[in-house]
């Protein structure tokens, strides 16, 4: 029998659709809320060394502050959604698959940038409890913001007690999937996160151009402000003078992750002792610092993905799925207390 509780309630309405939240919560784990719009996780309880629980992740009170952040021209920063049908960049905003070229919405310069302007970050999906958790179900028609193919995606949430975020997805035509999770974490509860300490299990990561392409090939994090091997605080390099930061606007790259490591990521904060350590199966990992936020560093992402750009880099990992095959990953995030930072 499992431990976790799964509750529903109303949160608001985009236009004639009721929208619902649904809470996780189980006694030997956090508190997460998540929402069928654009498939948010709104909030994570999880407690400090002394118990005391507070909210870990950036989140809206309420629909209308998802609501304006989708509207044509905000600064939208996709808090907690489920990004898709492309996560990350395309470069110019088209790409060649099997040699017919598709060309997908820009919103980011010149480059599309999840999924486009109306993303499945501004969709209400269909929501089902499954044993330990929630599973959302959306359709994508063919032709969805240029990408080819009927998809229908499936992105499950289950607590057991690590949070668990299973997607699946399936296409009647040649298309390019890349999913992810764009929550938000900091885990004072408060503040900003330069001061977590942060280790990312990568040995190289992806240069990029000043849009944010990658450009080149993957490079070795030896000796560069990507090194993270060994924990770092997020905010120890900022303003280091190496052009590929941007000049101290804080990160934004993918990490190429290594195989075999004990884990993805692991961050942890020292005033709550909380400790947020993250495994994937995804070849990436964008981890942004939330440099364009309303008020910058208030919370990072961690990104398990494929790399940007990926259907204009045939030496990049394939996003290609095509009919009878399954596009399946998981990442998983479990969050515990620990009263001094990890090794690495």
């Amino acid at each position: 029998m499992t431990l976790t509780e799964l509750t529903r309630e109303f949160f608001g309405r985009a236009g004639d659709t009721d929208v619902h939240r649904y809470t996780l919560s189980r006694p030997d784990g956090p508190t997460v809320r998540v929402l069928d719009y654009g498939g948010v996780i709104q909030s994570v309880e999880a407690p400090d060394l002394s118990g005391r629980r507070a909210d870990v992740v950036l989140g809206h009170p309420d629909l209308d502050g998802y609501f304006a952040n989708n509207q044509p021209g905000a600064a939208r920063v996709f808090l907690g959604a489920v990004i898709g049908r492309f996560a990350n960049r395309i470069a110019g905003g088209a790409f060649a698959l099997d040699g017919v070229l598709h060309r997908v919405p820009v919103n980011d310069g010149k480059n599309s940038l999840h999924g486009g302007p109306a993303g499945f970050d501004t969709r209400v999906w269909s929501a089902r409890p499954v044993p330990g958790g929630l599973r959302l179900t959306l359709v994508s028609p063919d032709g969805d913001q240029g990408y080819p193919g009927r998809l229908a995606v499936e992105v499950t949430y289950r607590l057991d007690p690590r949070l668990r975020i299973t997607y699946r997805a399936t296409t009647d035509a040649p298309t390019v999937v890349n999913l992810t999770n764009h929550t938000y974490w900091n885990l004072a509860g408060g503040g900003d996160v330069y001061d977590h300490s942060l280790a990312i299990a990568a040995g190289s990561f992806c240069p990029t151009d000043e849009n944010l392409i990658p450009v080149g090939d993957p490079t070795p994090v030896e000796g560069t402000p990507f090194d993270f091997r060994r924990a770092t605080t997020i905010g120890a390099r900022l303003g280091d003078p190496d052009p590929q930061l941007a000049i101290g606007r804080g990160y934004d790259h993918n990490w190429v992750l290594d195989d075999g490591a004990p884990f993805a990521a692991r961050a942890w904060e020292p005033t709550s002792g909380r400790l947020l350590t993250m495994w994937t199966t995804e070849p990436g990992l964008q981890f942004y610092s939330g440099n364009h936020l309303g008020r910058p560093g208030a919370g990072f992402a961690l990104e398990a993905q494929h790399f940007p750009d990926s259907p204009n880099r045939p030496d990049f990992p394939s996003t290609v799925l095509r009919p009878g095959e399954v596009y399946h990953q998981e990442t998983v995030f479990e969050l515990t207390t620990a009263d001094r930072p990890p090794v690495a």
